[in-house]
């Protein structure tokens, strides 16, 4: 059974880390694959949105410390650069990734579902740091982004005692977008994707970079950002094209309102 799975829906892809008996830890090889599937699905068009979740039990459970363990280069095990960087695998697909926390993310795996653009949890998730607990210090964000997502005190809290953050907190702090129960998460994480599959690709990409670009920006530099960038995309379309879309926004929500 391959330590990655891949199942591809007519606008969407589905990627589940499939190591369960190692609470899908990232292996050198499975790291290796991951960059290598977001930048295949990076030159598929047909590919609208991404879902990343995991097999069994746990979402991730970080890098595989016995990997280190058993080999003298420790952590340079996982030649961390170049086309093996998954930071930079992730943040080049220009699409949503949709990350369904199916249960434990931890220190490398936590820094992997905050890669993910969309966050939903199962009532069974769990997020923890432990890098202060086993003497490694983050390299995939982790300490900026936690921060900035549900403020320095509850952030410092998870860094510097490992603790836990359970479904419900994360939820409540605004690191997920919503908890489901276990068995509804990956229909819920297709619906998003399909919901996203139905709106013009081109501007999803144009208002993903946006988002991204202006939140290392003060939110002067990001208005100035959003009037620079309007211009050039929003001449592009015309009339006839909103008119025709805006006739379908209306027949969606007729639809989801009865």
């Amino acid at each position: 059974m391959p330590d990655l799975l891949i199942e591809r829906d007519e606008h969407y892809a589905v990627i589940t880390l499939n190591r369960p008996d190692a609470r899908n830890a990232l292996s050198p090889p499975l790291l290796v694959d991951l960059c290598a599937v977001f930048r295949e699905l990076q030159h598929d068009s047909t590919v609208r949105a991404v879902i990343l979740t995991g097999a069994g039990t746990a979402f991730c459970a970080g890098l595989d410390l016995k990997a280190m363990g058993d080999s003298e280069d420790g952590l340079g095990v996982y030649h961390i650069h170049g086309e093996h960087d998954i930071v930079a695998a992730m943040e080049d697909f220009d699409r949503p990734i949709i990350v369904g926390v199916n249960g434990v993310a931890a220190t490398g795996g936590f820094e992997l579902a905050l890669m993910g653009d969309i966050l939903i949890a199962s009532s069974a998730a769990r997020f923890a740091d432990t890098h202060a607990r086993v003497g490694l210090a983050p390299g995939w964000g982790l300490s900026q982004k936690l921060a900035r997502i549900i403020g320095p005190s509850r952030a410092r809290e998870a860094h510097f005692t490992g603790n836990f953050i359970t479904a419900e907190q994360a939820q409540d702090w605004g690191l997920v977008s919503r908890t489901v129960d276990p068995e509804a998460l990956l229909p819920e994480c297709r619906r998003v994707a399909m919901d996203i599959a139905g709106c013009v690709p081109d501007t999803v990409r144009v208002y993903k970079q946006m988002v991204n670009d202006g939140l290392e920006m003060d939110l002067g530099a990001g208005l100035i950002m959003e009037r620079n960038v309007m211009g050039p995309v929003n001449t592009r379309v015309s009339g006839a094209a909103i008119a025709q879309r805006r006739s379908g926004v209306q027949s969606r929500g007729k639809e989801q309102s009865s």
